[in-house]
């Protein structure tokens, strides 16, 4: 008799476990595959009726991640418009340029609308950005425009000279070594340094023009890096409505069809496991190393 008791005891026990086991598993794949979502697991990723949003957040330092993701909801039928959430100060030249490009792409090749909503702040290169789009919201003291670039660099010569070392150059012509952090600008250098910058400056301009519909020459008496508020940004044509990120949703929704309340949905959020750090993928998330890849000088649609 114990011994029928113990052996059904032991099969409740593995019975449980596997069951356990079982409902572990399925919560697992839900949230895998519902993780992209606005968390609401209740609705499994099924509704045509989605907006994706996408979030630029600090500076625009590399373009793959948002190029990669507006691509895959250009894929997606069930995801109808894009809202692009900026809080970013800009970053990056070229970064920003190729999510411009990207976004311009993605209307082009899938005919869905691609609506802005301005945060705290969307300058620089996050404006920039938000040209690209059919739509620009932003709330009535964000800061944005700066138009412009600024090119900046440490000149250490004379902590050099300090520590009796000195810098051995061996060139194959005069601006090979222009922007050295090591001594001043000849006056050769600074003029060629300020063409590139002037060139730059004149691709955002275009830019701007173009995604705005605004004539050159209005927009270089706009485009004298200060910031404007949303309020102004307004008056001056730099951005379309004054409203929340709600307004946002709500103007998109009209835009893509959408009837009833439209649903969000998320890229899931980047993280850096311990594997990653042992395994050293974690240079992204971990800024310790120097990348020795970079220039000394960095060319930036930035707002300081």
């Amino acid at each position: 008799m114990p011994d029928k008791r113990s052996n059904l005891i032991l099969w409740l026990v593995l019975g449980g476990g596997a069951l356990l086991f079982f409902c572990l598993l399925l919560v697992s794949l839900i949230v895998y595959y519902t993780r992209d979502s606005d968390s609401s697991l209740s609705s499994f990723a099924l509704s045509s009726q989605q907006i994706a949003v996408l979030e630029v957040e600090g500076l625009i330092a590399d373009s793959t991640d948002f190029v990669d993701q507006l691509k895959e909801y250009g894929e997606r039928p069930s995801v109808k418009a894009v809202i692009l959430h900026l809080n970013t100060p800009g970053g990056g030249v070229a970064a920003s340029q190729e999510m411009f490009e990207a976004v311009k792409r993605f209307r082009s090749e899938t005919g869905k609308k691609v609506v802005v909503s301005m945060a705290s702040v969307a300058a620089s290169g996050g404006y920039y950005l938000a040209c690209g789009a059919d739509k620009i919201f932003a709330n009535p003291g964000t800061v944005t425009g700066s138009i412009g670039v600024i090119a900046e660099w440490y000149n250490y010569g004379e902590l050099l000279k300090w520590a009796k070392t000195a810098d051995i150059v061996i060139k194959s012509g005069p601006f090979k070594d222009a922007g050295s952090g090591t001594r001043p600008l000849t006056e050769e250098e600074r003029a060629y340094m300020q063409n590139l910058v002037d060139n730059m400056y004149s691709q955002f301009v275009s830019a701007v023009a173009s995604g705005r519909k605004m004539n050159e020459a209005v927009v270089r008496k706009l485009a004298d890096g200060r910031v404007y508020t949303g309020q102004e940004a307004k008056v001056n044509g730099l951005i379309d409505e004054i409203g929340t990120f709600q307004d946002a949703v709500e103007a998109t929704a009209k835009m893509a069809g959408i009837s009833g309340k439209p649903r969000l949905l998320k890229p899931p959020k980047a993280s850096v496991s311990l594997l990653d750090m042992l395994l050293g993928n974690s240079k992204s998330a971990l800024s310790l190393i120097p990348d020795r890849s970079q220039s000394n000088i960095r060319f930036q649609y930035l707002w300081r």
